[in-house]
């Protein structure tokens, strides 16, 4: 069946946004795990988020594959899969997809767009970015606990895309330069690890001053590495970037009347990587602290608290246990 956009990656982030563009009246390919795949098929898609809005796509409505089907010539594909599986789904979508196809990678960190490109010779991949979270509530149900817009490369071809986009409820912006932006969004997804080793949902772990405190260390220390790699990131929220980490380390009843928007998330909002932890699947971890040690390293600088965040998450398997806000603290040397 011919599609207009396919999903290469029927998860969380995946699952929402060609949810949204199907109920839309987009025709929309998902590609994805069998899990997945099943509960969509059963359940099809139900969309919210924390505005209020609920909408959902009927199974019967749902454009569903475990391969790209050979053959297929769609307008647009959404790169949505988790960053370890970037290079395999990128060459999966050069052998099967005419040359030149257009691929927009959003997601997390700053180098799948090329990992992408290396690995999917022919294909035409952009980078993009996805500023809001997305939790999985139940079987084919996704929702929005963040606000924000998705942003991707100015490209020519994505041009007739935004008003569809603006329709569906995603709004997308169109930027001349993504670097500054996927590391703006990267600051923010320091959090992430944080959360994931917290145990709770992410405005409760936030209204615990010792767990911003983590958030804060880890902050720090990626913007001195950028600084010292002549990166400035963009500002994505109400503040740059730099002003954050005080705001974080305020006494926690200040914090809730300076950080009232950052606050601003639904209950049910978690980091996608406190689900990965949660199903026993490998982390981003390393495309987010990850990234920063290595661009520390690569300009003769160390970065001891993205390091050690590293090394926990990775351990977390054999403890299985979460993190007090004090111990993650210590563990931090802070």
């Amino acid at each position: 069946m011919a599609v207009d956009i396919l999903v290469m990656g029927a998860g969380t982030i995946g699952s929402f946004i060609g949810g949204s563009l199907a109920a839309a009246g987009v025709r929309v390919g998902f590609v994805g795990r069998p899990r997945v795949l099943g509960a969509l098929a059963l359940h099809g898609i139900t969309l919210s988020d924390l505005e209020g809005r609920k909408t959902r796509v009927p199974a019967a409505e749902l454009i569903l594959h475990e391969r790209v089907p050979e053959g297929l010539r769609p307008s647009l594909v959404l790169l949505t899969v988790k960053s370890g599986a970037t290079a395999e789904a990128a060459a999966e979508l050069a052998a099967a997809l005419p040359a030149g196809s257009t691929v927009v990678s959003l997601q997390n960190g700053v180098a799948n767009a090329r990992v992408a490109a290396q690995a999917g010779p022919g294909l035409r991949v952009l980078p993009g970015m996805v500023p809001y979270n997305v939790a999985e509530v139940g079987p084919g149900a996704f929702h929005r606990g963040t606000d924000g817009r998705l942003a991707a490369q100015a490209d020519d071809a994505l041009r007739p895309w935004v008003a569809v986009f603006e329709r569906a409820g995603i709004p997308i912006d169109l930027l001349p330069d993504m670097l500054p932006v996927q590391w703006g969004k990267l600051l923010f997804n320091l959090n992430n690890p944080v959360n994931a080793l917290s145990g709770l949902p992410l405005r409760e772990q936030l209204l615990e001053r010792d767990y911003r405190r983590c958030f804060a260390a880890l902050i720090d220390e990626a913007l001195a590495v950028l600084a010292r790699a002549g990166i400035e990131p963009a500002q994505l929220g109400a503040l740059p970037a730099a002003r954050i980490p005080p705001i974080l380390r305020l006494p926690t009843p200040l914090f809730r009347l300076v950080a009232a928007r950052m606050l601003r998330i639904d209950a049910k909002a978690r980091s996608s990587m406190a689900d990965d932890l949660a199903l026993g699947r490998s982390t981003e971890i390393d495309v987010l602290s990850g990234e920063v040690v290595r661009l520390a390293e690569s300009h003769g600088m160390q970065a001891p608290f993205n390091a050690r965040m590293v090394e926990l998450v990775q351990a977390w398997p054999e403890r299985r246990e979460r993190w007090p806000a004090r111990q993650l603290l210590t563990q931090l040397g802070r």
